[in-house]
């Protein structure tokens, strides 16, 4: 994340207010509707072309469709004219440069990350406070920290980040992967570790991929054919494991997996045992479900052995010993088990369970030749430690209800490493003896930020049907509920992902601001397994929708905020979330951030890997029910002419090939022409960003600085709080 040059800040606003002590006597009115002093919202004209397309009988109209095309010069100067209206209305909220000050401030704090060895060396990543990328630092026994990559000379503006970084077994080698722009698409880098010199031209054309080296021989990688036309936004489909030997040409690249008929799928992972005995193949055509194969590496000409041959589950091996395979699995047991199997008759009638499957969502890690077992309790971490043989030997114990990651290493390591955090508490570092069983902080964070003032809670609602919903509720202690607090309520709710407590600087400065954050546990997550997912995916999506409502209702409801002081927010799947939920209930929301979200629920399948996203969403074309189901939420094809919808920022980057900008762009013009009353409608393009990974400290400074202030202005904040520094 480049040095930024931090300026003393003071600053004195007229009629300072906390934003905590407001009363529930808010008009509800925007600033515009006060007639504060803001410039009249004149929009780009769009363009609105006769463009539609037949589903099963339903013409469908597309007007915006050319906004599609990303290598246009009109959409690049659509984007460029969108931009300029949002900055204009940003620079006329009197508190925002104040505001971008204190959040920058508040991320200039010295941030270093889990140590990892690696041969002779101990490496770690550090942020000395506000550099735009964070650099990979080595240490050799008691002598000072070397830098070893810095991301930060990639390029002059931060935008050119490192990602994927894997050493061969004995430390020797290196290679390292960057994107460009926050691109998907990446390259990848062999270095000599000792010297740090780069060996041999760098990889092109890499996408969704592990490295993994096989010995000093060379190394595995996956990616596709580079598709016609945009790489942006072309369609990609049909994955390949390659192996690359040291000083052979790209080119010549051994396709391992991928290239003949029976094995194309859209991903294919490819990754070693840390014994390097075994190359482990999964395959997948969705976000979840995968067929897994095995090769025997002692013998060259071995085959591949089948593990599972269908997507039922989602099996993965994460250990062996010898022949001796471990595999976490949730086929049968749709909360998770560890299983074991000989690798050579590995199939589901021959697995012998390890770890049973109980209440609670499982995952497993090794380390120091021990296994821990993370349990997902109501959405809070509880870990155990076991032996190979199934024997639980005890719980680690976290120092409060939050996030933990799992202790993991190499099998010869004497000291694990793992994390802790929550909403108001900043993650912590500890060190883990796995033989006495005895943790002992390693690294607290240095963020100038008093998680004492602050507490968690969790509480369950009820949704539209009846099923009780978790949500975390996070604020300064002692608070009246009078209905008078700034909220900003996240979720996400799909892909089995889960939702669990996470410290971040965005959040801390919404709390010092006096806001409070609330984060639900939607249907759709993993948070209760499989039935939990399915429960929000394909034709259950809208339980989604409706339990983040119940979800407003409820912080409405118990007076922690009202209409006028609510915002939601969400990203990517999350985005999708906000953008369904403001245009289904615009009467309960003041504020909108939908962040890259998927908006066409219609035409996401065609752009990118977005047809593996079919598992969730179901696509067009599959049937009439399925076109009828996604025409009736997706955010696109539900906006209303002269319905008054929230004040909303639309957030996306230019250079986004997961979830294509052309959904923000087609949603925000959509939103803009037929937004009745004067709540504004921007969206905000970040040029030479992507989806989230990789961004530059400076960008997230400004974006989060410009997400926040144009929040706050909306729900009628006319300062800051006193004392907000």
């Amino acid at each position: 994340m480049q040095s930024i040059i931090l300026k003393t800040i003071t600053f004195i606003l007229t009629g300072l207010v906390s934003i905590a002590s407001y009363g529930a006597s808010t008009s509800g009115q925007s600033l515009l509707d006060r007639g504060m002093p803001i410039t009249e919202l004149n929009y780009p004209v769009t363009q609105c072309e006769d463009v539609s397309e037949n589903y099963f009988g339903t013409e469908v109209n597309d007007p915006y469709h050319w906004l599609e095309d990303d290598l246009s010069p009109e959409v690049a100067e659509w984007v460029k004219g969108e931009n300029e209206l949002t900055q204009q209305y940003l620079r006329q909220i009197p508190y925002r440069q104040a505001l971008a000050s204190v959040y920058e401030n508040m991320l200039d704090y010295e941030k270093i990350s889990l140590p990892f060895p690696e041969g002779r060396y101990i490496y770690f990543y550090k942020n000395t406070g506000l550099q735009n990328q964070y650099v990979l630092y080595r240490q050799k026994d008691d002598s000072e920290a070397e830098v070893f990559i810095d991301p930060n000379r990639f390029s002059d503006d931060g935008t050119v980040s490192m990602e994927t970084v894997s050493f061969s077994s004995d430390g020797s080698l290196v290679a390292y992967s960057i994107s460009e722009g926050g691109s998907d698409w990446q390259k990848i880098v062999v270095m000599d570790a000792e010297t740090k010199t780069i060996m041999e031209p760098v990889l092109e054309d890499i996408k969704f991929s592990n490295i993994a080296w096989l010995g000093n021989q060379g190394f595995y990688y996956s990616s596709y054919d580079k598709p016609e036309g945009s790489a942006l936004s072309g369609k990609t489909e049909h994955h390949k494991l390659h192996f690359h030997k040291l000083g052979d040409q790209q080119k010549n690249d051994q396709v391992i997996f991928g290239a003949n008929d029976g094995q194309q799928y859209r991903y294919v992972t490819g990754y070693t045992t840390e014994d390097e005995r075994f190359l482990v193949i999964s395959c997948s055509e969705s976000t979840s479900g995968n067929k897994l194969f095995i090769k025997d590496l002692i013998t060259a000409s071995s085959s591949l052995v089948t593990v599972l041959d269908h997507f039922e589950s989602d099996t993965q091996v994460i250990d062996n010993q010898g022949d001796e395979l471990f595999l976490t699995t949730n086929l049968g047991a749709e909360k998770g088990k560890l299983v074991r199997v000989n690798a050579n008759d590995p199939g589901t009638e021959n697995w012998q369970t390890v770890i049973p499957e109980n209440s609670h969502v499982l995952s497993v890690s090794t380390g120091s030749g021990y296994l821990f077992a993370h349990y997902m309790v109501d959405a809070l971490s509880r870990v155990f430690q076991y032996d190979h043989q199934g024997k639980r030997l005890r719980e680690i114990q976290l120092p409060d209800q939050g996030s933990s990651s799992l202790p993991y290493g190499k099998k010869e390591a004497t000291t694990l490493y793992y994390t802790f955090e929550n909403y108001h508490l900043p993650t912590t570092i500890f060190a883990f003896n796995a033989n006495s069983g005895e943790s002992e902080i390693y690294r607290t964070s240095k963020i100038s930020f008093d998680s004492n003032q602050y507490v968690s809670k969790q509480v369950f609602y009820r949704s539209k049907d009846g099923t009780e919903i978790p949500m975390t509720i996070t604020h300064r202690k002692g608070i009246e509920l009078d209905s008078s607090h700034p909220v900003m309520l996240y979720g996400y709710g799909g892909f089995d992902v889960s939702l669990m407590p996470s410290f971040s600087v965005y959040l801390a400065t919404w709390l010092k601001l006096g806001g409070i954050y609330a984060a639900a546990n939607l249907r759709g997550g993993g948070e209760y397994g499989k039935q939990w997912h399915d429960a929000g995916r394909r034709l259950n999506k809208q339980n989604v929708f409706d339990d983040f409502i119940a979800a407003a209702e409820y912080l409405i409801r118990e007076k922690y905020t009202c209409r006028q002081r609510l915002s939601i927010s969400g990203s990517s799947n999350g985005g999708l979330l906000v953008g369904a939920v403001m245009i289904q209930r615009p009467d309960l929301i003041q504020v909108a951030l939908p962040d890259v979200g998927v908006m066409d629920m219609l035409r996401y399948h065609l752009f990118t890997a977005g047809a593996g996203w079919a598992y969730d969403y179901g696509t067009s074309e599959e049937s009439k029910e399925m076109f009828t189901y996604l025409l009736n939420y997706s955010p696109l094809h539900n906006i209303k002419t002269g319905q008054h919808y929230p004040a909303t920022m639309v957030t996306t980057g230019d250079h986004d090939d997961r979830v294509v900008p052309a959904h923000s762009f087609k949603f925000a013009a959509e939103l803009q022409a037929k937004q009745s009353g004067n709540a504004p409608v921007l969206i905000r393009i970040e040029t030479d960003a992507g989806h989230g990974a990789g961004t530059p400290m400076s960008k997230i400074i400004e974006q989060g600085a410009d997400v926040l202030a144009f929040t706050l202005f909306n729900m009628g904040i006319k300062a800051l709080p006193e004392g907000f520094k």
